[in-house]
C-alpha cells in the first residue's frame, strides 16, 4: 500500500531517523503567510501577532514541515524573572531587549515523535543568538517562555534544559490595564551565555547592545527655527503654577524621539542628558538658585504631552522636519494602523510620506474611518515640497488620479506597484515581455 508524500511511518526506527535529521531555518518572506496561518489555526492561543522584535522560525523533515515556533520581545513585567536575575529597574529597562520571550511552539497535527519538541527547541536556541544579531544588531543572553500549567507540564522545555523558577501572578495586560485571571503560568528561562544572570545584573558589565538613544546636533538656528515652527501649538495649562516654558517641553520630547526614545521615561533621560548649552537652546527653565537650566522631569513631560492637540503638533513638527532635514530624493506613502490607539470608530490609521535618507516622516494625515488611502493621498503630500523627487507606493495607490496629481501639481516622478487591482494595466505590463529587459541588463538607461 502506497505512503502519501513525506508520511512519517510508524516505525519508532524511522522515527529517530526523523529526530536525528530534523532542521531548523528562518522563515522565508513568501513563507510568513503560511506560518501564521498554521499557527492560528492550530495552536490553542490562537495568534495575532507578536510583540516588538520578532523571529519566525519552522523545523522540517525532507521538506515537511513538523513545528513551528515564534520568538518576540521579552514580558515587560515577570517577578520571578526579575528576581532569578537580580537587576535593578533601571538595569531592566536598559538590557531587557537581551531577553528574547518562546512566545509560540506548535508541533503541527498529524507530527507524533517522541523526543521531537526538545530537540526542535535545542536546535532553535543554539542559533537563536546568532540570527537576532544579524537581524537586530545585537544578542540574546537569556530566553524565558510560560506555560499554562492546566494544560501542560513544559517537559519538553525541562528535557531541553530549561529551568523552572517560579510562577506568574495571573495578571494579563488589557490595552495598557492590568487585570487578574486567577491563571498564574508557570515561568521557564535558559541561559545562552554562561552566567547570563550575573551580566544582566552588574552594572559595570560591558553589553551588547545597540545605542537607544543617539545623540542630535541642533544648530542655534536648526532650534530657533523648530521654537518658532511649536509656537503655533496652544497650550492647554492653567496659567497658574506653570514652571516650564511650553517649548522646553515641546523641543525636548521632539528631539529626544528623534534620536530613538519610545516613553516619556527614555524622553526625561534624554533631557538631563543634554549639556547646559543644549538646555538653553531647548528654552529649559533656568534655575534661579543655582544658576543651571533644568530639563523637565518625566511626570511633567507625561502630564503636558497628554494634554496637547495632536493635530496641531504634527502640523508644527512635520512643517520643521520638512525644512530642517536634508531634501530627499524619495517619499515613501504608506499606511499604518496605530497600535494601542482606540477611537469610537475602532483604531487609528494614518498614511505617512517617509524620507528614507532622513529617516524621519515628513508628514502624516489620519485616515477617515468612512474612507481609505486613496482619497487622503492628495491632501498628505500637498504641503510637501517634492519637485524632483520620486514618490513610492503600494498597489492601492496605483491609480490616474494620484499618478497625474504627483506628475503635474507636485512635479514630481512615481513608482507605483501594479497588481490585480488594475488587471488592464498589468496585463498590458506583461504583453511588452520586460523579462528580456532586466534593470541590470548593458546599455539600459
Amino acid at each position: 500500500m502506497g505512503m502519501e508524500p513525506h508520511a512519517f511511518p510508524s516505525l519508532p526506527e524511522a522515527m529517530n531517523v526523523v529526530v536525528r535529521d530534523v532542521r531548523i531555518r528562518l522563515v522565508a518572506a513568501c513563507e510568513r503567510t503560511r506560518w501564521d496561518t498554521l499557527m492560528a489555526e492550530h495552536h490553542y492561543l490562537g495568534f495575532q501577532g507578536m510583540i516588538g522584535e520578532s523571529l519566525r522560525y519552522v523545523a522540517v523533515h525532507q521538506d515537511r514541515w513538523l513545528a513551528l515556533l515564534g520568538w518576540s520581545s521579552a514580558a515587560l513585567k515577570c517577578k520571578a524573572r526579575d528576581q532569578w536575575i537580580g537587576w535593578t529597574p533601571a538595569l531592566k529597562l536598559q538590557r531587557l531587549p537581551l531577553v528574547a520571550n518562546n512566545c509560540r511552539f506548535l508541533v503541527l497535527p498529524q507530527v507524533q515523535v517522541p523526543n521531537l519538541a526538545s530537540r526542535i527547541l535545542s536546535l532553535n536556541v543554539k542559533r537563536l543568538s546568532q540570527d537576532w544579531q544579524a537581524v537586530y544588531g545585537h544578542p540574546i543572553y537569556l530566553v524565558e517562555t510560560f506555560v499554562d500549567p492546566r494544560f501542560y507540564r513544559g517537559t519538553c522545555y525541562k528535557a531541553a534544559g530549561w529551568r523552572f523558577i517560579g510562577e506568574t501572578r495571573g495578571f494579563a495586560n488589557h490595552h495598557g490595564t492590568y487585570t487578574h485571571h486567577g491563571c498564574p503560568k508557570s515561568v521557564f528561562v535558559r541561559t545562552l551565555r554562561p552566567k547570563a544572570p550575573q551580566q544582566l545584573s552588574d552594572p559595570c558589565a560591558p553589553m551588547e547592545l545597540k545605542p537607544m538613544l543617539t545623540s542630535l546636533k541642533l544648530s542655534e538656528k536648526d532650534a530657533d527655527s523648530l521654537h518658532k515652527a511649536l509656537l503655533g501649538i496652544p497650550d492647554c495649562r492653567m496659567p497658574r503654577g506653570i514652571r516650564y516654558n511650553k517649548l522646553a517641553f515641546l523641543s525636548i520630547a521632539i528631539c529626544a524621539t528623534l534620536c530613538g526614545a519610545k516613553s516619556f521615561d527614555a524622553m526625561a533621560q534624554w533631557g538631563q542628558g543634554c549639556s547646559q548649552t543644549m538646555r538653553k537652546r531647548l528654552r529649559s527653565r533656568k534655575n534661579p538658585k543655582t544658576g543651571l537650566y533644568d530639563a523637565p522631569s518625566e511626570p511633567a513631560i507625561r502630564r503636558f504631552i497628554q494634554a496637547l492637540d495632536a493635530q496641531a503638533v504634527d502640523q508644527a513638527i512635520s512643517g520643521w522636519v520638512q525644512c530642517a532635514i536634508k531634501r530627499g530624493l524619495v517619499a515613501a506613502v504608506d499606511g499604518k494602523t496605530l497600535k494601542g490607539s482606540r477611537t469610537a470608530d475602532g483604531q487609528v490609521k494614518l498614511l505617512s510620506a517617509f524620507s528614507p535618507e532622513a529617516g524621519t516622516v515628513m508628514a502624516q494625515q489620519e485616515i477617515p474611518s468612512t474612507t481609505n488611502e486613496i482619497p487622503v493621498i492628495k491632501d498628505l503630500l500637498a504641503c510637501v515640497p517634492l519637485e524632483g523627487a520620486v514618490v513610492t507606493a503600494d498597489a492601492m495607490h496605483t491609480q490616474k488620479e494620484t499618478a497625474q496629481f504627483v506628475v503635474e501639481e507636485k512635479k514630481a516622478d512615481y513608482v507605483f506597484t501594479v497588481k490585480d487591482n488594475q488587471p488592464s494595466l498589468k496585463e498590458a505590463i506583461e504583453d511588452l515581455n520586460l523579462v528580456a529587459f532586466p534593470p541590470s541588463a548593458p546599455n539600459m538607461r
